[in-house]
């Protein structure tokens, strides 16, 4: 065999020669085809009523299973892939047990979620599962041994998931790891107007861009998201819109560093946030993600303006690692201390009682116990509130994981030093008697609680009454923890609900265009509902033969070969003589 033919294909684009049919062509000659449907005896004919069998090779009738680990961009990508499968007639089951294919969207930061998602990988083989693999870690590293052989969907082709699912579910092993680019420009990821599941209904997050210009010694991240890449302010705001047109009270923005947003595209964060700010209902509340201290030094007068409007919460997630400028220098943070501090400080002097959220990593190599000391001196400086404390792990292939190594005892002891630093205070105390105005979106993890947030995006929670979900309310506080409050609602308040119109139901696709809910084959009118009510009728005729409108541009279903194609017509022809369009 030759040997270009031993060279492994990692996107299924890669087998088109230049003497292939172009989309464009291609789809001009689907018009001058007209399949002939051969009769069938009526006692052979599929009951069109009849659920197929789940093993059926038929795409779009199977029970999927979605995992997500890791960061609000990676489970705004894991929401995405939900609904584009949920649009094409996958039922997305929150039953691992019960499905036909499992979709992994997989952490890389720490060795702790790749761990997690290696052992899901393996318990989705030994139940004969099908698997579909995302997120970081593959996109980062498909070349890992425990991940020969399986599908592979890469951060910016998540709008192409309904096609390495519908290659997985036939049996081949499909790898989309390609950059979105447009004129040689890498471009933020995949579209915004995608159809999407929210996890919750009443929270939107938007990725405003993908990727870093950081190159951080630790961090697995960069391998997979890559250099930054920003998406253009009106098409963020265009997302904002729909949002709140669909129900949607809060908006989160995310991304690996929300402070570097624009910068490749000729704009900046502040410029974003004031468009943004413009299109917030009343009521409404927007959550700005992690910035990286030099990306906000710059801005920090705008920034202070924009998180004391009230339609934004003040609140900023400063990751700070270690407070020893030796420490940050072999990470390659490219700040010092005293810029961190400039920026915390600014910000509590020109936002009255704003929340600063930071990380620290313990035991990164060549940290000493002075400079381990100096980090426990500035929690004891700020007392933050909200600290995420990170033992280090060497991630395989960056440059940290080469260098000299802390002992596991000394990073395990200094990680439980600090811990107890963090819980020997309590942030809100001084809060309880406090009359607050808090938004209601979430539900407590024990159920006994509705979860809200004050405008500083600190905890509150209230009573479990359903007229509160998604309201605006007035509550007092009578009692604190470490981590929360919680609040009666006042009775004489007026409770404004912040959604527009009425949210969506858990579940429910969002994002469908009205080109997509009437189909072209029968003029049928569809409503937006959950996955699990499409009618199986519905799925097998117009589901199938119809197009994806977020492929249409030059993003058409791919078909392997020809063989393959006519097999799928027979296919169809043997389901009830579907005129199909492949």
């Amino acid at each position: 065999m030759p040997a270009a033919c031993e060279s492994v294909l990692e996107d299924i684009e890669d087998i088109v020669s230049a003497e292939d049919l172009k989309p464009h062509d291609r789809q001009f000659v689907r018009r001058n085809v007209f399949p002939k449907v051969r009769k069938r005896n009526s006692q052979k004919n599929v009951q069109a009523d009849d659920e197929p069998p789940s093993d059926s090779v038929i795409p779009g009738v199977q029970k999927i299973w979605i995992r997500t680990w890791g960061c609000s961009h990676n489970n705004s990508d894991g929401e995405y892939m939900a609904g584009q499968l949920a649009a094409y007639g996958y039922k997305i089951t929150d039953n691992s047990a019960e499905a036909d294919l499992w979709l992994l969207n997989s952490c890389t930061v720490k060795n702790p979620a790749e761990d997690h998602f290696r052992n899901s990988i393996k318990k989705a083989q030994e139940g004969k599962k099908k698997v579909v693999l995302a997120g970081c870690v593959p996109q980062a590293q498909p070349r890992q041994e425990y991940l020969k052989g399986l599908s592979i969907i890469g951060v910016q082709q998540i709008d192409r998931v309904v096609e390495v699912v519908e290659e997985t579910i036939k049996g081949h092993s499909v790898r989309l790891l390609g950059q979105k680019k447009d004129n040689g420009k890498r471009l933020g990821g995949a579209r915004l107007d995608l159809p999407k599941i929210r996890k919750n209904p009443l929270i939107e997050i938007i990725s405003i861009n993908t990727g870093c210009l950081n190159a951080c010694t630790y961090c697995k991240t960069k391998h997979a998201r890559g250099d930054l890449a920003s998406y253009p302010i009106e098409e963020l705001v265009d997302r904002a819109k729909q949002s709140f047109q669909e129900g949607v009270c809060e908006i989160w923005l995310t991304s690996e560093d929300t402070g570097a947003y624009g910068r490749d595209i000729g704009t900046d964060l502040p410029t974003l946030l004031w468009k943004l700010v413009e299109v917030i209902p009343e009521g409404a509340m927007l959550r700005l993600g992690m910035t990286n201290p030099p990306y906000i030094l710059e801005h920090l007068e705008e920034m202070a303006k924009i998180l004391n409007h009230p339609r934004v919460y003040a609140f900023l997630h400063i990751p700070v690692q270690s407070a020893s400028d030796s420490v940050l220098m072999d990470m390659k943070r490219e700040y010092c201390v005293a810029d961190f501090k400039q920026v915390v400080d600014f910000l509590k002097e020109k936002v009255p009682g704003i929340t600063i959220a930071t990380d620290i990593i313990c035991g990164f190599p060549g940290e000493t116990d002075e400079d381990f000391q100096e980090t426990m001196k500035l929690v004891e400086l700020y007392r933050f509130p909200s600290l995420f404390i990170n033992q280090f792990y060497p991630r395989p292939g960056t440059p940290a994981a080469k260098m000299p190594q802390v002992p596991a005892a000394v990073k395990k002891q200094r990680t439980k030093d600090l811990s107890q630093l963090f819980h020997s205070y309590n942030p809100y105390d001084h809060k309880v008697g406090e009359r607050q105005r808090v938004l209601v979106t979430e539900e407590s993890f024990d159920s006994n609680y509705y979860v809200a947030h004050n405008p500083f995006y600190e905890q509150v929670l209230v009573p479990k009454d359903p007229l509160l979900m998604g309201k605006m309310v007035e509550v007092n506080i009578y009692e604190a923890g470490k981590h929360f409050m919680k609040g009666e609602p006042v009775s004489d308040a007026r409770v404004h609900t912040a959604s527009i119109s009425r949210p969506l139901a858990k579940g429910e696709v969002s994002g469908l265009t009205e080109e997509f809910r009437r189909s072209p084959q029968n003029g049928t009118n569809w409503k937006a509902q959950p996955s699990a009510e499409i009618p199986v009728k519905t799925r097998l005729s117009s589901w199938m033969a119809l197009q994806l409108p977020w492929q249409q541009e030059g993003g058409g279903l791919k078909i392997l070969s020809v063989s393959l194609a006519l097999l799928a017509v027979l296919v169809m022809f043997y389901y009830g003589g579907m005129k199909t369009e492949l």
